[in-house]
């Protein structure tokens, strides 16, 4: 039976018409009777990766490397690996010097695309703001002023207005929120607050320019004393330190200030219900 079985399977025969031939119904029989004989071409199903599975090693064969492949026919890698593993593998497109010149290519490429992508940003955001109204201006200074001006303590009432900070930008619109409270520039004070290492006549330069104002005024600086375990990163150039703009006779501006702030602090709490 083996013998008659086998050479209808040779014939290209499938294996229900060779159970209908030999009246074999019994499937594990029937499939030991044709044990080691491949089925014929015409009754296999069509595999939907056997023209994936082709254009892979065309393109393998090209010199294609995986990820290339992959982007190309969609498929993944474990497939292309598992259907090109007997392919050789490709010469490598670039020596190593060429790969690393490519890569620092395409790393400043990247990060052009993202300093424009901030650019944009930052016109946007400047057009969001507009003119900027006297309210708004003294909004924002009281806002400014608290959360980076002196403050006074229950424990220790210290009434004075002053402010630190090392931004010009913040430092000049604070001034200009005192020049809308008109506050006399007579009363400011400046002091620059700076590493001993740095440039303190640059800074008093810097600091000269910003606040509109003759270094001549500028108080005694106060230095900071190096930590040479202290790794800084605020050197170079655009290191300035810190602008401390004081106001003299200020204990009833500061009172001010501490009641807009609470004016603001109680409606925000209002709005959130």
């Amino acid at each position: 039976m083996r013998e008659r079985a086998v050479a209808l399977r040779r014939e290209g025969r499938s294996l229900r018409q060779i159970r209908d031939e030999l009246k074999v119904f019994n499937n594990d029989l029937l499939n030991q009777l044709v044990k080691g004989e491949p089925p014929p071409e015409w009754t296999k199903r069509p595999n939907a990766k056997d023209d994936l599975r082709r254009k892979a090693r065309e393109l393998r064969l090209q010199g294609w490397t995986y990820d290339r492949i992959q982007a190309a026919l969609g498929c993944s890698k474990s497939s292309i690996s598992l259907w090109v593993r007997d392919l050789p593998k490709p010469e490598p497109r670039y020596t190593p010097e060429e790969q690393q010149a490519l890569m620092r290519e395409g790393l400043a490429r990247c990060r052009a695309a993202e300093h424009d992508r901030r650019r944009k940003s930052r016109i946007a955001a400047l057009r969001d703001v507009g003119e900027l109204t006297d309210r708004e201006l003294f909004m924002a200074g009281v806002a400014l002023y608290w959360a980076e001006g002196a403050k006074s303590k229950p424990y220790d009432r210290r009434e004075r207005a002053i402010f630190v900070n090392s931004d010009a930008g913040v430092i000049r619109t604070y001034l200009a929120w005192l020049d809308l409270l008109d506050v006399d520039r007579e009363r400011l004070s400046f002091r620059v607050l700076i590493h001993e290492s740095a440039d303190v006549a640059a800074a008093h330069r810097f600091w000269a320019e910003v606040a509109d104002v003759d270094e001549s005024v500028f108080a005694k600086p106060t230095l900071k004393k190096h930590n040479p375990k202290t790794v800084r990163k605020n050197t170079g150039d655009d290191y300035h330190g810190c602008l401390v703009v004081t106001v003299a006779r200020s204990a009833h501006l500061y009172n001010r200030i501490e009641g807009w702030w609470s004016g603001i602090v109680a409606q925000a709490q209002a709005r959130l219900g």
